[in-house]
């Protein structure tokens, strides 16, 4: 099973092109922290995302903006334009992005305009503060049709 999960900062801007054939790709990296022996570590794993997941992450994402990808690994074989031997890239062929940061937070050095492009056809949530369910938040309505059900039989599996 080929699985990926990672959640991490970009390295740098998306960078998105476009194939022969129109079809957007999307190449970036990610810097996901790990711990080795009580010390904090970080790994630069490179992404690749197609379609509109690339068009979306570039819009979406600068430089130290947080992303969890869920995807799989990828080998691709190149040869190196230098030394003319044969490379291999490991890569995460992503399938889903997840925005993890707060959109307008300006904590980081590569803060996006994410809020302000929020409403190119994406519907941002309202923001709760605190519950207020009070009996006004809720109704019966129309009960006809209905029966009451006797909350305690006694025979209860629990």
């Amino acid at each position: 099973m080929n699985v990926v999960c990672l959640m991490g900062r970009l390295t740098a801007d998306p960078e998105v092109r476009q194939t022969p054939n129109g079809i957007s790709v999307c190449s970036f990296s990610i810097a996901v922290d790990r711990f080795s022996n009580g010390e904090r570590k970080a790994d630069f794993i490179n992404c690749v995302a197609w379609r509109q997941n690339a068009d979306n992450i570039g819009r979406f994402f600068r430089k130290g903006n947080m992303i969890a990808i869920n995807g799989s690994i990828q080998t691709r074989t190149y040869q190196d334009k230098d030394t003319g031997k044969n490379r291999t890239a490991f890569e995460v062929l992503v399938d889903r992005f997840h925005f993890t940061g707060n959109a307008g937070s300006n904590n980081t050095q590569g803060s996006s305009n994410y809020s302000s492009n929020y409403s190119t056809g994406y519907s941002q949530p309202a923001r709760q503060t605190e519950n207020n369910f009070g009996a006004s938040t809720f109704s019966t309505g129309d009960l006809d049709g209905f029966s009451t059900v006797a909350t305690d039989d006694g025979d209860l599996p629990f």
